[in-house]
């Protein structure tokens, strides 16, 4: 049996796509560029801030990233104002996370997004005490898929990396999982599609909540 399990945030425990257009195309806005779609942005994200930005902004027609650190600075301020913007959890998350606790997994959560508004975004959706600890992207440690967070956060709660689950929807989390050791399991109802996912190399794939549970216990 699992003792832990990791989550991705965006996209797997919560729908923050109108959060995260609505802070990029006001950056936009503020810049004097043109914004981009919802879909341009679920593309985007995933691999941290900054690259969500270099990415929006190369679709602004903003082509030699000169101004990226100025779009950083004004997403900052934007994002850190508007992070809990119209951010509910997906359907049957919170059932979930319910069965496990009664289960006696622990939980915690892994995300790209910058630290402050990761607790911020799961503390105001959840509350606190669900999860035991809630990572987001700090300066001092690499941004997934880079393996290490995982298993810092693995480590601190005396629980070995194959007694962990990682649980998130992008290619960006099958990597992570998969290099940190960890039972990867995709969500299809997020960020990315399954064919996407399958193209990444998914080999435990969840079309719901309870889905995830079963693929747990087996």
């Amino acid at each position: 049996m699992y003792r832990l399990c990791i989550f991705d945030l965006d996209g797997t425990l919560t729908d923050t796509l109108d959060s995260l257009t609505f802070s990029v195309n006001e950056t936009l806005k503020e810049m004097g560029l043109l914004p981009v779609t919802a879909d341009q942005c679920r593309q985007f994200v995933g691999n941290g801030a900054r690259v969500l930005m270099e990415r929006s902004l190369l679709a602004a027609g903003e082509t030699d990233m000169g101004r990226i650190d100025e779009a950083m600075r004004i997403y900052g301020r934007i994002f850190d104002a508007n992070c809990t913007y119209h951010v509910v959890p997906y359907e049957g998350i919170s059932g979930m996370l319910t069965a496990m606790k009664q289960e006696g997994l622990e939980l915690a959560v892994l995300s790209n997004k910058p630290h402050r508004q990761t607790v911020h975004v799961v503390e105001a959706v959840f509350g606190s005490g669900v999860f035991r600890q809630i990572q987001g992207q700090k300066e001092n440690i690499p941004r997934k898929p880079d393996p290490k967070a995982a298993l810092l956060i693995a480590e601190e709660m005396g629980i070995a990396p194959e007694d962990t689950v990682y649980i998130g929807d992008s290619e960006v989390d099958i990597a992570t999982g998969t290099n940190a050791r960890m039972r990867t399991i995709s969500v299809t109802w997020g960020f990315r599609g399954r064919a996407v996912l399958e193209e990444a190399g998914a080999r435990y794939i969840a079309d719901s909540p309870e889905e995830v549970i079963k693929l747990i216990r087996e």
